[in-house]
C-alpha cells in the first residue's frame, strides 16, 4: 500500500524547493495551496458558498476577485476561519482522490497549513521544513516584494514553527548552513524502508 507523506514548514521555510527535489525523484507531489486556488474557481458548489459568505463581489466574470477576498480576510481571523472551513474540506477531498490514483512507493501531499486545516491525520508521517524566522522573513521580503510586518503577519496566522516541528516526524534544515539534498535523500531512504514493511 502507498505510504501517504505530508509536507509542510512556515512561509518562506523553502518546501516548495524540498518538494521539488522528491518530483525530480519520480515521486509524486499534490500541492494543496496551488489546488485550493484552483477549486476556488472550479467548483461550483463552493463558489455559491462563498459567494453567500463573503457577497457577489467575490467573483469577478466567474473568477475568484483574491484582492477583494484578501481584504476581508487579511486581519479578521473569523472571516479567514469562514474561508478555511469552506477551502479545506474540498482540498482536503481532491488530494484523498488524487492519492488513490498514485501507483509508487510513497506520495506527498505538500501544505502549508497541514495540521491547522486537520489534514495531517489522514497521513502516514509528516517531513517538516525549518529556517530561522529572519531567513524566512528575508525570503519572502524579497520573493513578494512586501515589507518585514507584512511577513510577520502572514507568520502569524501559521502554527508557531517551533511546534509544527515537534509534530513532522522528519526535519529538513533549510537554513543555508546545512546542504538539502543529502537531507532529502536521507529520507527517502527512509521511507523505502518503511514502506517495505506496510
Amino acid at each position: 500500500m502507498i505510504l501517504r507523506i505530508g509536507l509542510t514548514g512556515g512561509i518562506g521555510s523553502g518546501k516548495s524547493t524540498v518538494a521539488q527535489l522528491f518530483k525530480v525523484m519520480g515521486i509524486p507531489v499534490f500541492d494543496a495551496d496551488s489546488t485550493a486556488k484552483n477549486i476556488m474557481n472550479e467548483d461550483e458548489a463552493l463558489k455559491k458558498k462563498i459567494i453567500e459568505t463573503f457577497g457577489e463581489e467575490s467573483y469577478v466574470n466567474n473568477t475568484l476577485n483574491r484582492k477583494y477576498i484578501a481584504g476581508i480576510v487579511f486581519n479578521n481571523p473569523l472571516k479567514l476561519e469562514q474561508l478555511n472551513a469552506l477551502v479545506h474540506p474540498a482540498t482536503i477531498d481532491a488530494s484523498e482522490n488524487w492519492m488513490k490514483k498514485q501507483n509508487t512507493v510513497y506520495a506527498i501531499k505538500e501544505a502549508a497549513l497541514l495540521f491547522e486545516a486537520g489534514s495531517a491525520s489522514n497521513l502516514d508521517y509528516v517531513i517538516g521544513v525549518f529556517a530561522p524566522q529572519a531567513l524566512r522573513i528575508k525570503r519572502v521580503m524579497e520573493r513578494d516584494n512586501i515589507s518585514r510586518e507584512e511577513v510577520l503577519e502572514r507568520i502569524g496566522r501559521q502554527i508557531d514553527d517551533r511546534i509544527k516541528m515537534r509534530l513532522c516526524d522528519f526535519i529538513i534544515a533549510n537554513d543555508e548552513q546545512q546542504l538539502i539534498i543529502p537531507q532529502v535523500l536521507k529520507i527517502h531512504e527512509e521511507l523505502l524502508k518503511k514502506s517495505a514493511y506496510e
